[in-house]
């Protein structure tokens, strides 16, 4: 097959492209730019994309005898996550960007791009597995390493998609890929992995977003609608925070306060005690299904966060396209914007952004 490997300059993009080397395919390095102005060197283990990752994804190319191209996809990427991000923000949600550049970047402009040029996949050093069914079908399964799995932000590719996508390292362990990686010889076999998001190389969220949407001051409430204090703007707050609160304890009780709800309407913060945080009921929309879409309701595990906690549920598509998924126990600090992403056993099911919740289910 020929297939377009993406090399981000890290050592699982590396191991990757290798692995389809050595599996016989006919294999081009793409190393995608997504920032417009982009860093030369990568100065902390957070960030990545910069020049500095181009030169190395370009070394490993070269010594594995590969064609090698920059594609520029910065314009796409601000377009469909940077900027999604902020409005999501804005709007009082907490969006997932890893989850939107994987299905509007790497799995749409990066894969179309490919097979318009008559590629046949695209191989990217995500820790998940791609297993064949017996009626062979591709589905989408954890990756063998717990730790490093990474099923929950490739929860948004659909059955098309997946045919079209290899995961060479998920039956790996993280340690066996480093291994793997000074084996052949990868001077990036010791780089530290990215970490956070990649255009927020200071791990600054609130920075970031009130150097784009500028202070916007507003009020801390209680649940009551007593204000304990004021903030900078609502969009620097997120369901189940307790850091970084600016309350007047003196007006509390000492009990721990968390942010209950964000209502960017009003740009108010609102904040509670934790059993306030428990959320049983989810509705999500912007449905996407790894294979075909349930019939009626299933049972399945529910996942809301990248390394969270999996939580058994009974989940169907309302007659709108709406994901209804009502928890066997609840969750706390769920935030509408985030993604919960359905699992049966290791397979992954499929995904919705989480428009609502409630904190205690209710009768179809």
């Amino acid at each position: 097959m020929r297939v377009v490997a993406a090399m981000s300059g890290g050592v699982d993009s590396a191991v990757a492209a290798s692995r389809m080397v050595e599996a016989g395919h006919e294999v081009v390095g793409v190393h995608l730019a997504l920032s417009q102005s982009a860093a030369t060197l990568r100065e902390s283990a957070r960030g990545c994309c910069t020049i500095e990752d181009a030169g190395d994804a370009r070394r490993v190319a070269d010594r594995l005898g590969i064609p090698f191209y920059v594609w520029d996809m910065a314009e796409r990427f601000r377009e469909d996550v940077m900027e999604d991000f902020v409005a999501e923000y804005a709007a009082g949600r907490t969006p997932n960007p890893c989850l939107r550049c994987n299905e509007k970047i790497k799995f749409a402009a990066l894969l179309d791009k490919a097979l318009g040029l008559g590629f046949d996949a695209v191989a990217t050093g995500h820790y998940a597995q791609i297993v064949q069914a017996a009626d062979g079908r591709r589905e989408l399964h954890r990756a063998v390493d717990a730790a490093k799995d990474q099923s929950y932000v490739l929860g948004v590719l659909d059955e098309d998609q997946l045919v079209h996508a290899f995961f060479p390292l998920g039956d790996t362990t993280k340690p066996a890929i480093r291994e793997e990686a000074a084996a052949r010889g990868f001077s990036v076999a010791k780089k530290p992995d990215s970490h956070d998001i990649c255009f927020i190389p200071d791990g600054d969220t609130r920075g970031f977003l009130a150097g784009r949407l500028g202070e916007q001051p507003g009020e801390l409430v209680t649940t009551d609608g007593e204000v304990v204090g004021t903030h900078a703007g609502a969009f620097g707050f997120t369901v189940g925070q307790r850091r970084g609160l600016g309350i007047d304890r003196s007006r509390l009780d000492g009990e721990p306060r968390y942010v209950v709800d964000v209502d960017a309407p009003t740009n108010r913060v609102v904040i509670g005690t934790a059993e306030l945080l428990g959320v049983r009921q989810i509705t999500g929309e912007h449905a996407r299904w790894c294979g075909p879409v349930p019939i009626g309701t299933i049972r399945a595990g529910a996942q809301v966060r990248a390394h969270g906690e999996e939580v058994g549920c009974a989940a169907y598509q309302g007659p709108a396209g709406e994901l209804e998924v009502t928890l066997d126990a609840p969750i706390r600090g769920v935030a509408p914007g985030q993604s919960v992403v359905l699992y049966d056993g290791t397979r992954v099911i499929g995904s919705a952004t989480i428009s609502s919740t409630r904190a205690h289910p209710q009768s179809r």
